[in-house]
């Protein structure tokens, strides 16, 4: 060796004491450690419960009642859109069922009178005071009278159900908020079409809020096969998030999805959080530790 040439000396400290052998990790490959605590896993707080707020017909907004971090309440009115010609159709739907109804109103009293003189008729035809004639004349009025009275009812059927679907499509013309949550992001402006699928590029909405129901935030993870049976539901849990590193949320497992990312190998973990609290956001970067002890 070259340190013998001199004849004194220590050999080079790369050949004093060299670490015992190991198999290299492959390049790019991920691992989760096992602490004291437990497995720890990296995942994302994600909302089970959060919604695009949009309509199911096309019109032009003219209100919007809400900014981005708006507190909602289930049913609270968020947009409207232009609602003037549906308003229009409303009215003229109203207008014909009183139509109807007026002229059920008036086959009613005529009726009444009808009967009354066939009853006279059919009295008087006994005694021979009248002809068979004129009996029958009276009976076929009121059976014609009879006859227009139900073709007016069923008018009026009709109407009352042209009532009831032109205010039910007024409706429509107000968005409100689907349940009760936090408004994220605010997708459209008072002046701007809103339609259930884009149709006219850019100037087109599908969308005027993104709500979340913050009630419903969890943490998703990515467990590795080989560790998943050392997770079980119900099992406890502590959550960091990478916002605040040194706050310990207490957390629970939901659930195990019962299925498996051939690609990753991993196995998706729901873990739920035991107390809410102001601070935790949707998307917010989370490392999860799970109780081993509760195996």
């Amino acid at each position: 060796m070259a340190w013998a040439v001199f004849g004194r000396g220590s050999p080079p400290a790369e050949d004093k004491a060299k670490p015992p052998s190991a198999a290299a990790a492959p390049v790019g490959a991920t691992t989760q450690v096992r602490p004291r605590g437990g497995l720890v896993a990296s995942g994302y707080v994600v909302a089970r419960r959060s919604a695009t707020v949009s309509v199911d017909i096309t019109g032009r907004l003219t209100d919007v009642l809400f900014e981005e971090g708006a507190v909602v309440e289930k049913g609270q009115v968020l947009a409207r859109l232009d609602d003037d010609l549906a308003r229009f159709d409303l009215q003229l739907a109203r207008g014909r069922l009183q139509s109807a109804n007026a002229a059920i109103a008036s086959l009613q009293a005529q009726m009444v009178e009808a009967d009354a003189q066939r009853q006279r008729a059919e009295k008087l035809v006994q005694t021979g005071a009248v002809s068979a004639a004129s009996f029958e004349a009276a009976t076929s009025r009121m059976n014609s009278l009879t006859a227009q009275y139900n073709a007016a009812m069923a008018d009026a059927r009709v109407a009352q159900t042209a009532v009831d679907r032109q205010t039910e499509f007024v409706e429509r013309h107000v968005i409100r908020a689907p349940f009760a949550g936090v408004i994220i992001a605010k997708n459209a402006q008072a002046g701007e079409i809103l339609s259930p699928a884009a149709g006219g590029g850019e100037f087109t909405r599908t969308g005027v809020a993104t709500l979340v129901d913050m009630a419903s935030l969890e943490v998703e993870v990515d467990v590795n096969e080989g560790q998943i049976a050392d997770i079980k539901a119900g099992q406890t849990a502590t959550i960091v998030l990478d916002a605040y590193p040194d706050w310990q949320i207490a957390g629970e497992v939901i659930a195990i999805i019962p299925t498996a990312n051939r690609d990753r190998a991993t196995i998706q973990v729901r873990v739920g959080f035991k107390e809410r609290d102001a601070r935790v956001l949707p998307q917010m970067a989370a490392k999860v530790t799970f109780d081993r002890s509760a195996n």
